[in-house]
């Protein structure tokens, strides 16, 4: 039985007396979930902070740095297409529990090899990367399992909610990852992060406990006719949403310009924290403090996207944002005073926020329900390709030419983006994405 089946009504003075955006959290298990999802949020950003800066430390390789962001982007585009029909042929629960249980004992080894002084480059890069594959099959099944815990008209302000989680994670954990750093070291805050699935797990387990088979393995219709995605199992059912897929000119161009803005946009996360040691010549607090202004301007940009999205539309809001990022990229190397790339980081952050939610957008609304699982997982993959390709570009291209240059290039490659983005506005091909 479903938590939506079980949820008690409330009654109608607590139903008025609580904001529509927390209205999902009245049903116990999804209440559950968030909070115990923030937890392993909080607990990923202080990792990847922990991991990139220590990386940075032990290592005068540009090139092994950028390499953490690869680590972490590559497993999507490897596995993201099978993840998608495993996470629908399979047990979500048990699925997720194993999933949660794989990045704890990942983060676990990266934590006893820190505290063994076992913890090379190569090794965080390793441990890295199969974290990144344990989270590559984890987005479909968990984006899939939310879904039926709630009423459908709860599914949207769920999603709003689930955000609302990642961003505040990424605004406390580096904040926080970069404050304990100088203190504890680097191996505690991988053992928080081993810790910090416990609750996730803890839920999972119930949840299979309670439930026995808490989703049963319905298949989704490809068409009119619903029973050839039962005749013809879940990998059929995956080929021809592939198919579909790809017959859309529209969709193609989508996902070529997809993999050509996460290319150009890692090049920030990547370099950040060679910035940090190379350009402005400070610690890990200030490379903590970065990277949360970058979650903190994804936070503040909740407040203001609608607004923006209803006066300029999405193709217009999506240049704007592109053409903010590219001018923080330009004016990075130019400053010396980490206050001031404070703001323009802050100021980033809100304008990735407007390009994340505007591609992600147009990826959910290009195809129908029955299809969009399966498109949007042909999505990742084009997200996974251009960031884990962007990466080890931007670090070679840094190692040739040094940080302040990378950043260069990578804003004069933005508004190439941007430029893009302008002509493709009145193209049949584009208007109909």
């Amino acid at each position: 039985m479903h938590e939506k089946t079980r949820a008690t009504a409330p009654s109608p003075a607590r139903r008025r007396a609580l904001p529509a955006l927390l209205e999902p959290l009245r049903h116990r298990r999804f209440r559950q979930l968030w909070l115990a999802n923030l937890a392993a949020n909080l607990g990923r950003w202080v990792q990847a902070f922990a991991a990139a800066w220590l990386v940075a430390s032990m290592s005068n390789s540009t090139l092994l740095t950028t390499l953490v962001q690869t680590a972490s982007y590559a497993p999507m585009l490897l596995f993201a297409l099978p993840a998608g029909v495993l996470a629908d042929a399979v047990d979500r629960p048990r699925l997720l529990f194993v999933i949660n249980a794989g990045m704890a004992l990942a983060a676990g080894l990266m934590a006893l090899a820190t505290m063994g002084g076992q913890a090379t480059a190569f090794t965080l890069l390793a441990l890295t990367f199969a974290m990144g594959c344990c989270a590559a099959f984890l987005w479909p099944a968990w984006q899939a399992s939310m879904s039926t815990l709630l009423e459908p008209e709860l599914v949207p302000t769920a999603a709003i909610l689930n955000n609302l989680s990642y961003n505040l994670a990424a605004l406390l954990g580096p904040w926080l990852g970069g404050l304990l750093f100088q203190h504890i070291g680097a191996a505690p805050l991988f053992m928080a992060n081993a810790l910090s699935y416990l609750g996730m797990m803890l839920v999972y387990w119930r949840w299979i406990r309670d439930d026995g088979t808490a989703h049963p393995r319905v298949p989704l219709p490809l068409s009119p006719a619903p029973s050839s995605t039962a005749k013809d199992g879940a990998w059929a059912a995956f080929k021809h949403g592939i198919a579909s897929a790809w017959r859309q000119r529209a969709f193609r161009a989508l996902l070529a310009q997809v993999a050509a803005i996460f290319f150009v946009a890692i090049a920030f996360a990547a370099l950040l924290p060679l910035y940090v040691r190379d350009v402005l010549h400070l610690q890990a607090s200030t490379f903590g403090s970065l990277m949360g202004a970058s979650g903190a301007g994804a936070v503040l940009a909740a407040f203001s996207l609608p607004a923006l999205r209803a006066r300029l539309g999405p193709r217009r809001l999506l240049a704007a944002a592109l053409l903010v990022f590219g001018a923080m990229l330009a004016a990075l190397p130019l400053t010396g005073a980490w206050p001031l790339a404070l703001a323009l980081v802050l100021a980033g952050g809100m304008a990735w926020a407007a390009i994340v939610s505007t591609l992600n957008g147009r990826a959910q609304t290009a195809f129908p329900p029955a299809l969009r699982a399966r498109t949007i997982s042909i999505y990742m993959l084009a997200m996974g390709a251009g960031q884990s390709a962007g990466a080890l570009f931007w670090g070679m291209l840094a190692e040739r030419m040094g940080v302040a240059a990378a950043l260069l290039c990578a804003a004069v490659a933005m508004c190439a983006c941007v430029g893009h983005v302008l002509t493709q506005a009145h193209t049949p091909a584009a208007a109909t994405c």
